[in-house]
């Protein structure tokens, strides 16, 4: 008999748009062979999975965890600006109570 499929979707939200793509796998497909498979790597280039950290519904996960059915898996856009060095700034351009 046949290994039973599952589905899961891959996504990748970018400033203007968002790559989601649904994929019917075999059980025991892992997180780095979905998104492979999913085209994301051929749709946007400048992905680079030793970078761009992924996971599954907002929790950082390694390639090589086993998808379950309906896994969400995303792939992250590094970070523009540290969130600490952003607050600091707001922080000092706000005048100061008192």
């Amino acid at each position: 008999m046949a290994e039973a499929d599952i589905t899961v979707q891959v996504c990748y939200a970018m400033p203007d748009s968002t790559f989601l793509r649904s994929l019917s796998v075999p059980v025991g497909t892992t997180i780095g062979q979905a998104v492979a498979q999913s085209g994301l790597l051929q749709a946007i280039p400048g992905i680079d999975l030793a970078i761009n950290m992924a996971g599954i519904y907002g929790k950082r996960k390694p390639l090589d965890t086993v998808l379950h059915e309906h896994d969400r898996v995303e792939v992250y856009r590094p970070l523009l600006a540290d969130p600490k060095e952003a607050r600091r700034r707001r922080a000092s351009s706000k005048p100061a109570k008192g």
